[in-house]
């Protein structure tokens, strides 16, 4: 799979984190706590399942020989998905859920926001653009949720706290420079990952303050998901999501 430039790839890394997620948050479709909730976490699945088609859309077509998104999202094995491993994890409780969408949402605008303002590429500028309407309205939805459970019960804050514990060892993968980024960092398409760690540790503080909850303690960040090197779960994930395309190849509706 040679591509056209040698930072496409950084498209399809983009594409498969908002992929991954989208899946892992569609499963609370037809489950969650109220009927609103409901709808709202099955919104925010819709609107990561658009961030990834746009992104792998546009990688595709820059890939010789050219490549539709379903092909990279349906006919790419386990290890040439770059997503975040925070991403691929199962989602624990709502509590765990909305803890995860939060610090994801927070790095995913501060990325978009720059993507937005300072690529030299059109075709990212614009998917960056729309995309960060819809990641505004992610981290407001479930900054609130992480207020209202850590500012709540008891019992709230305790499992709130909890997933606080859980989710903060893999967000360290963030801000690593990992191989997918290099080529794309030099072609002024994207900025080092680390230069979002003091606006992203910022706005999670203020959250944790507000929510009464206190910054855990990580003793050995998580990273290697941007290098293909993922946990087991990644695996049921995409066995699950490329069954029907791999078993009926070109089947259309």
């Amino acid at each position: 799979m040679a591509a056209t430039n040698n930072w496409t790839e950084s498209l399809m890394q983009w594409g498969d984190d908002a992929l991954i997620l989208a899946q892992r948050t569609s499963e609370w479709c037809g489950h969650g706590p109220i009927l609103e909730e409901d709808i709202a976490l099955s919104n925010i699945a819709l609107d990561l399942l658009g961030q990834s088609r746009n992104w792998l859309k546009t990688a595709g077509e820059r890939l010789v020989p050219e490549k539709t998104e379903d092909d990279l999202a349906y006919f790419r094995t386990e290890r040439q998905f770059r997503n975040h491993k925070l991403l691929e994890l199962p989602n624990g409780d709502f509590g765990d859920t909305i803890c995860r969408l939060y610090l994801w949402s927070e790095f995913s605008l501060l990325r978009l926001n720059a993507l937005t303002n300072q690529s030299v590429d059109l075709d990212v500028q614009a998917i960056a653009t729309k995309a960060l309407k819809e990641a505004k309205y992610h981290v407001a939805h479930t900054r609130e949720w992480v207020i209202r459970l850590g500012d709540g019960t008891e019992e709230s804050h305790k499992r709130i706290a909890a997933s606080l514990q859980t989710w903060m060892p893999y967000t360290g993968e963030f801000f690593v420079l990992a191989d997918v980024d290099q080529a794309a960092v030099s072609a002024g398409i994207f900025p080092l990952p680390d230069t979002f760690q003091t606006s992203w540790t910022q706005s999670v503080k203020a959250t944790l303050d507000a929510a009464t909850l206190t910054w855990p303690h990580v003793a050995t960040p998580h990273k290697g998901g941007k290098d293909g090197l993922h946990t087991e779960h990644l695996g049921y994930i995409i066995a699950e999501m490329q069954s029907l395309a791999r078993t009926h190849p070109g089947v259309t509706w």
